[in-house]
């Protein structure tokens, strides 16, 4: 029964091995651990930590790849460089909701964003031998950061809370001019505070990766998810924000987890500047004996690493872009529910005392509702807060393992797809704000 003791959340914290900092806690290692509290309290948690989509799978897609599969097609390796369908489907997807033009030959399917950041980390850390380090402007998703250390791979980062507008450029100038930085990564609708780069941030941002030779790595995973503005008609303004207006030097990964619901078959693209694509790095043909950087990371590294990703997911992404594309699957409506249930979720919290932490852009504007948001409670660290709000049966993700400088967790509202939930996840918070004001 919630709440725990400090004892009961210490007992399990040392027999899962995350030690007594539940701030250090990967996302996974706190979906275990709830899972391990449920069994104590006997009591189910409400589940803020984990992304999973809280809305079907789009049928279209599941239909498409049903269909592909009684075919026969799992009897045959897909092709490396993706299906010439997806390919072209993903090519009219960008130009349709970006409005920018990476032809097919520049888009490559992956298992998941995962493995596209990840592959692409590993190729971007031998293009040259000085530039050994990935900048992330946090906060930002936690695994992208082990993946470079995992890749053996130096890391910088900054927070950007103090860092909007103007600020932005002074401080990557500092960082990049060093000349050791390979690429920068951010993602836009932000993963956990959901802000968005303004135009003249991203401007700045192409404008410094041209200075420098830095490649910017742009993970739109909730791509059309700022529901400030309309980004859901196909070719027509406004499109969706994107660092490519202003440089070369970029890519662009598309997942299908969240904004078709289809995080299960792990399917994104990886969209490769044009001009980026055909550039010849010398430590990279050497590696690889191949002239152009698309054809490294497709030839050397992807098939290393997978041998290609799934014929069925192939067509059912494609199958989804394109109707996108073509009007007949508003995808970008279909995710509004996630704005519906970050607007009640947060007057939950901050009716509870809390303070939304990244709470505007930088231009003024408060953050978009969406998938998640940034709690905050006065005189609590990120680690005391998402341990209290554990012992209360609320989990969570602490700020700090994001990245980020400030003190707070972040939100999932994804599934809160209830009343009752809602309604309950509003009694434990009172039952925390009760004892910390003791």
């Amino acid at each position: 029964m919630f709440p725990l003791s400090d004892e009961q959340l210490l007992d399990a914290l040392q027999r899962m091995g995350i030690g007594d900092d539940i701030s250090r806690a990967t996302i996974r290692q706190i979906v275990a651990l709830s899972g391990e509290l449920e069994d104590v309290a006997q009591e189910p948690y409400i589940h803020l930590e984990l992304g999973n989509p809280g809305l079907p799978a789009c049928e279209l897609g599941v239909a498409e790849e049903c269909r592909k599969l009684a075919e026969g097609i799992a009897n045959q390796y897909p092709n490396i460089a993706g299906i010439p369908r997806l390919k072209e489907a993903g090519s009219r997807f960008v130009k349709a909701f970006i409005d920018v033009d990476i032809p097919g030959r520049f888009i490559v399917p992956t298992v998941g964003s995962m493995q596209g950041t990840f592959t692409m980390m590993l190729l971007l850390g031998a293009r040259e031998k000085r530039r050994d380090t990935v900048l992330y402007l946090h906060p930002g998703f936690s695994p992208q950061l082990l993946q470079s250390k995992v890749l053996g791979l130096k890391s910088e980062m900054f927070d950007i809370y103090n860092y909007r507008g103007k600020a932005l450029e002074a401080k990557l100038e500092e960082i990049l001019s060093k000349g050791n930085v390979t690429a920068m990564l951010y993602s836009n609708p932000n993963n956990p505070a959901w802000t968005n780069f303004t135009e003249e941030e991203l401007e700045i941002i192409g404008r410094m990766a041209n200075r420098h030779d830095v490649i910017v790595m742009e993970d739109m995973a909730y791509i059309g998810m700022d529901f400030r503005s309309d980004l859901s008609r196909p070719g027509e303004a406004p499109f969706v924000p994107t660092v490519a207006r202003y440089t070369d030097n970029y890519v662009i990964f598309i997942s299908g987890s969240k904004i078709f619901s289809y995080a299960g078959q792990r399917i994104a693209l990886v969209c490769v500047g044009p001009r980026l694509g055909m550039r010849n790095f010398e430590a990279l043909n050497e590696l690889y004996h191949m002239p152009t950087f698309i054809d490294c990371f497709i030839y050397g590294v992807l098939y290393c690493v997978s041998s290609g990703t799934a014929h069925s997911a192939q067509y059912a992404l494609a199958a989804m872009m394109e109707a996108a594309v073509e009007g007949k699957l508003d995808f970008v409506d279909m995710c509004r529910e996630y704005g519906r249930r970050a607007a009640e979720t947060k007057k939950v919290f901050t009716d509870n005392g809390f303070n939304i932490v990244y709470e505007c852009d930088g231009d003024g504007r408060p953050v978009s509702d969406g998938f998640f948001f940034t709690a905050g409670y006065k005189g609590l660290s990120s680690a005391e807060l998402q341990g209290r709000l554990m012992r209360h049966g609320v989990a969570t993700i602490a700020l700090s393992s994001t990245g980020s400088e400030q003190d707070g967790v972040r939100v999932c509202v994804s599934l809160l797809d209830s009343p009752d939930k809602l309604a309950e996840l509003d009694r434990r918070l009172k039952k925390f704000v009760t004892e910390i004001e003791k």
